[in-house]
């Protein structure tokens, strides 16, 4: 019964995983990796996968109206953009290398990542 009950907790944990980290994967469109990355109280899902090789978008969408969060920014991966509220805003993004990139609000307080397989 034992072994029986922690076989179903490790589903419901691995069906949770799934659930959450498939938030943070890009879907195809026109060629294109995208993920919506909506921007309220900081950026969510606050970290983004895509694939290597393969041209990348990111499309944000500021909700809240704090001027904190109306720009975002990455020296990193080279981009720097106004966000009027209520508007996507599309980002390309060069996944011509693999790794961990970061990018923050205009003043550095929140932050989000790029990761790069």
């Amino acid at each position: 019964m034992a072994k029986s009950s922690l076989s179903k907790k490790r589903k419901i944990i691995m069906g949770l995983k799934d659930l959450f980290h498939k938030k943070n994967q890009a879907t195809m469109k026109d060629g294109n990796q995208v993920i919506k990355v909506n921007v309220a109280n900081g950026y969510e899902p606050e970290v983004v996968e895509f694939k290597q090789g393969t041209p990348a978008k990111i499309i944000f969408n500021r909700s809240n109206d704090s001027t904190c969060l109306a720009r975002v920014q990455s020296d990193e991966m080279q981009f720097n953009a106004d966000l009027p509220l209520n508007q996507d805003v599309e980002v390309a993004i060069n996944t011509n290398q693999k790794g961990e990139f970061n990018y923050a609000c205009g003043m550095n307080m929140f932050h989000g990542k790029v990761v790069i397989k």
